[in-house]
C-alpha cells in the first residue's frame, strides 16, 4: 500500500478523496489543519499505543453529530427524582442499602467525558498488541530507501506506532461516540463505566421510549430502577468492579492479531480508491484473533456478566412491580441486552469482545429460585466472595444449585474438621486416627499432648467443653 502511495506508479492519491471516504470535512482550511496534525503525529514521540486525544475528540464529534442538546434544569430535576424514587422501591427487595447518591442527568458528551478513562483501561491492552503487530509487520516489508526516509522522522517503528495509535484512537472514538447515542445510563452495558456514579441520559431515554404506547415518565422510572440496582451492587460489593474489569484486561492481553489478514488487506488497498480503504477497515481488518484459552476466559467473563444482569433484572422486576408496563419494558431490556445494538457490535469488532450477557434469562431464573429458597439475605450473601457465586453449571441447572452447594459445603466442613483436629493434636505421627489402647479406649488423658494450653482438665478431644466448643478449643490450641 505504501509502495503504491509513494512509488508514483499508481498516479498518487487525492487527500480530499481520502478525507471524504473517512467522513472528514472537505473544507481547504480544515484539511490544512488536519495535515498539520498528521505531520505532527508522524514526528512527535509516542506516549503510548493509542492517541487518546484523537480518541476523545472523535468520540465527542460522533456524539454531537446528530444533535446533542444540553440537559435542562427540568430534566435534571426529573432524573434526580426518578432515581430517588427508584432507591426507595429497591429498599424492600435487597439487602444492599441505598448509596445516598444524587442522581445525575447527562448529555451524550458528558457521558463520553465521564466514561473515557474506563474505556482507556479496557482497550489499552488490545491497542498495545495491535500497534506492535502493525509496526513489526510493516517495518519488515519496507524497502531500504523508505526506511531511510522514515529514519529522518524518528525511525519507522516510532512513526508506525504513532500511525497505529492514531488509527486505533479514531476507531475507538467512533465506537464510544456511537455508544453514547444508545446507552441510557452509566451502567447500561453491565460494567460500571463512570466510577460508580448514578446517571441517566434524558435524550436517549426519550429515544428508547419513542414509539411505545407507554408514558415517558414510566419508561424513565423503570430505567432508573435498573440504574440504581446496578450502582448498589457495584458499590456494596467492592471486589466486583475490579473482578470484571480485571477479567476484561486479562482477556485483552492474551489477544493475538491475524497478521496474514492485515497483510492481505494492505496488498489489496488502492490508495487512489478511497472506498477500498474504507471497505477494508469496515470488514474488521484489525479484529483480534482469539485462542482457546481466550474462549475459556470469555465463558467465565460472560457468566459473571450474566449473573450481574440477571440479579439486576430480578431486582428491577420486584421493585417496579407496580408499574403497569413493567413486564413489557423488562422483556424489551432483556432482548436489547442479549442481542446488542450496532454500537455494541462496533465495539466488539474493535476489541474482539462482546459485553453481552448471553445467559441473562438463565441467570434471572436462578436468582428467582434462590430468593425462594434462601430469602433476600441468603441470596444477596452469595455476592460476598467470587467463590460463592453460581457457576456456568448452575446456570445450566438452576434447580440443582442447592444440592450441589450442600455437597460442597459438606466437603468444606470435613476439611475444616480435619484441620481443627490436626491443630488440636488429634493426629499423632501421621496416624490416620487418634491412637487407642488395646481395648479400644481413648488415649491416656494423663499424656502431656492431650492437655490444652490453657491448663484444662486434660480430657480427650470432643469430651471437654461440649460438642459446640470443639472448634474453639482447636483455635485455642493453635
Amino acid at each position: 500500500m505504501l509502495a503504491k502511495m509513494f512509488g508514483g506508479g499508481a498516479g498518487g492519491f487525492d487527500p480530499q478523496e481520502i478525507a471524504k471516504a473517512a467522513g472528514l470535512p472537505s473544507d481547504p482550511a480544515a484539511m490544512a489543519m488536519m495535515m498539520q496534525q498528521v505531520q505532527a503525529m508522524f514526528s512527535a514521540p509516542s506516549e503510548g499505543p493509542v492517541n487518546w486525544q484523537m480518541a476523545h475528540d472523535q468520540a465527542r464529534r460522533v456524539a454531537a453529530s446528530d444533535n446533542d442538546p444540553s440537559v435542562t434544569s427540568l430534566q435534571r430535576r426529573s432524573v434526580d427524582e426518578s432515581l430517588k424514587l427508584a432507591e426507595l422501591w429497591l429498599d424492600p427487595v435487597t439487602e444492599f442499602p441505598s448509596t445516598g447518591q444524587l442522581g445525575r442527568a447527562w448529555s451524550r458528551a458528558e457521558w463520553v467525558e465521564a466514561t473515557m478513562a474506563t474505556w482507556r483501561r479496557l482497550t489499552e491492552p488490545v491497542a498495545t498488541s495491535i500497534a506492535k503487530a502493525l509496526s513489526d509487520a510493516i517495518t519488515g516489508q519496507l524497502p531500504d530507501e523508505m526506511k531511510s526516509m522514515m529514519g529522518m522522522m524518528g525511525g519507522p517503528a516510532s512513526m508506525l506506532q504513532n500511525v497505529g495509535g492514531a488509527m486505533f484512537g479514531m476507531q475507538l472514538g467512533q465506537a464510544v461516540g456511537a455508544l453514547s447515542k444508545d446507552v441510557v445510563g452509566s451502567t447500561d452495558i453491565g460494567v460500571p463505566l463512570a466510577d460508580g456514579r448514578m446517571a441517566l441520559l434524558p435524550a436517549n431515554v426519550a429515544a428508547f421510549g419513542a414509539g411505545l404506547d407507554i408514558p415517558e415518565q414510566e419508561v424513565q422510572l423503570f430505567l432508573a430502577v435498573r440504574e440504581a440496582a446496578h450502582v448498589r451492587l457495584f458499590t456494596h460489593i467492592p471486589w466486583l468492579t475490579g473482578h470484571l474489569l480485571g477479567s476484561i484486561e486479562r482477556y485483552a492481553r492474551g489477544i493475538h492479531i491475524d497478521m496474514g489478514k492485515i497483510e492481505e488487506a494492505a496488498r489489496d488497498i488502492d490508495p487512489t480508491n478511497p472506498e477500498s480503504l474504507q471497505g477494508a477497515l469496515s470488514q474488521g481488518v484489525f479484529m483480534p484473533e482469539k485462542t482457546p484459552e481466550q474462549d475459556a476466559a470469555l465463558v467465565r467473563l460472560e457468566t459473571t456478566l450474566a449473573l450481574v444482569e440477571g440479579w439486576v433484572d430480578e431486582m428491577t422486576a420486584a421493585a417496579a412491580a407496580n408499574l403497569p408496563s413493567a413486564g413489557a419494558l423488562r422483556e424489551m431490556l432483556r432482548r436489547r441486552r442479549a442481542t446488542g445494538g450496532p454500537a455494541e457490535h462496533a465495539f466488539a469488532s474493535l476489541v474482539g469482545l462482546e459485553l453481552r450477557p448471553r445467559r441473562l434469562r438463565d441467570a434471572a431464573a436462578l436468582w428467582s429460585l434462590l430468593t425462594e429458597e434462601r430469602g433476600i439475605e441468603g441470596r444477596d450473601a452469595l455476592w460476598q466472595h467470587p467463590d460463592l457465586l453460581p457457576t456456568a453449571e448452575d446456570l445450566d441447572d438452576p434447580a440443582g444449585f442447592a444440592g450441589r452447594r450442600r455437597l460442597l459445603d459438606s466437603s468444606d466442613a470435613d476439611v475444616d474438621a480435619a484441620l481443627q483436629r490436626l491443630l488440636a493434636g488429634g493426629f499423632e505421627d501421621g496416624d490416620a486416627a487418634p491412637s487407642t489402647g488395646p481395648d479400644g479406649s481413648a488415649p491416656d488423658s494423663s499424656a502431656p499432648d492431650s492437655t490444652s494450653d490453657d491448663g484444662s482438665d486434660g480430657q480427650p478431644d470432643g469430651e471437654s467443653g461440649g460438642e459446640s466448643d470443639g472448634g474453639e478449643q482447636g483455635d485455642s490450641r493453635s
